[in-house]
């Protein structure tokens, strides 16, 4: 089975439970009615190989690339946005791009899993894209506009 790109099933009914803080701290967190915070994320990168979709519920290690440069569970996202509206959709983006440098990762990687390091690792989304392999040099995911039509996380 190959990697297919989704919101996370697990994420969505996470979100009404209250278990997810993204972006700029808006609410009092659930940990501190004092200290507001905001969710740590990561994003790790997975091999062609590899199953992960819309049943992925957290973050593992199970397919995850591994080489020069690369450390396991992947690199911080910059969450620096806070959740909002457009119309009638829900919207978050990462605030920052996605770049892992001095890579050299020699087996087929075609996926990026976004997780909750926070809250146990719970997952949030898995993005696909075309296969890659990379000797020596610098991985970039451009973070799309934040708005109801290209946001990373749309819920309408």
């Amino acid at each position: 089975m190959a990697n297919s790109q989704a919101i996370c099933g697990s994420f969505k009914s996470e979100l009404m439970l209250g278990l997810h803080q993204l972006g700029t701290v808006t609410i009092v967190s659930r940990t501190s009615l004092t200290s507001p915070t905001t969710d740590s994320l990561k994003a790790a990168l997975y091999l062609a190989s590899g199953s992960l979709g819309a049943g992925t519920t957290a973050y593992s290690a199970t397919s995850e690339v591994s080489g020069t440069g690369y450390s396991a569970g992947g690199i911080a996202v910059t969450n620096a946005t806070a959740p909002s509206t457009s119309g009638t959709t829900g919207i978050w983006t990462p605030s920052a791009s996605l770049s892992w440098a001095g890579l050299t990762l020699s087996t087929a990687f075609d996926t990026v899993l976004i997780y909750n390091s926070t809250q146990t690792n719970r997952a949030i989304g898995v993005y696909t894209f075309g296969s890659q392999t990379i000797t020596a040099g610098t991985f970039t995911l451009t973070m799309p506009t934040n708005d109801a039509t290209h946001a990373l996380i749309q819920l309408a």
